[in-house]
């Protein structure tokens, strides 16, 4: 997120009325829901970890050993549990 000076992209006054209820401070400015990412969508981290547990779930299925892939993957053996029984 950068910041953006109200000045340059709103109409004078807009930044007046604004100015009513706040001053020197910054402000955020949600998206429109219908156009929110969600989690890690913009990066593509959300597609990497659906790739990881995949080939996690393909692996364990192929005979790994929860203990070898929480070892491999750097994961509790809590967390490997949960991402093989998740359809």
């Amino acid at each position: 997120m950068k910041y953006v000076n109200a000045k340059t992209i709103l109409p004078d006054k807009l930044v007046r009325e604004l100015q009513q209820y706040i001053q020197g401070e910054y402000v955020y400015i949600p998206a429109l829901s219908e156009q929110r990412k969600q989690w890690g969508e913009k990066s593509g981290y959300r597609e990497e970890l659906k790739q990881r547990n995949n080939d996690i779930r393909v692996q364990y299925y192929n005979g790994g050993s929860m203990d070898d892939l929480a070892e491999q993957y750097c994961l509790s053996l809590s967390a490997i549990r949960k991402i093989i029984y998740q359809s």
